[in-house]
């Protein structure tokens, strides 16, 4: 299957933020990984909050947040879904011919 092993966000390549400034900003799960989709986006929720607490409540930083969402969303369905979708077409037949 496409989809890689389980890295840490430490490991990740992301290539508009550099690996030492990773580690800085990394979330540590203290005490346990979001287990259900509520738990993860009460996570996401809670860091865009976190993030909007520091920075200021501007129009042009609940943007930024708005923009790095939809651009994780972007990113991880270039990298794991649609590579995982081409897979499942491959071994079901493609419903498009």
């Amino acid at each position: 299957m496409l989809i890689p092993q389980r890295q840490t966000t430490q490991e990740v390549d992301m290539p508009y933020i550099t690996k030492k400034d990773r580690s800085d900003v990394n979330v540590d799960y203290k005490y346990r990984m979001p287990e259900t989709a509520g738990e993860l986006n009460y996570v996401l929720t809670t860091v865009c909050l976190d993030y909007l607490k520091v920075k200021g409540e501007r129009y042009a930083t609940m943007n930024d947040v708005i923009g790095a969402l939809e651009a994780c969303k972007l990113e991880f369905y270039r990298r794991l879904v649609s590579p995982y979708e081409d897979v499942k077409v491959e071994e079901n037949g493609d419903v498009y011919t």
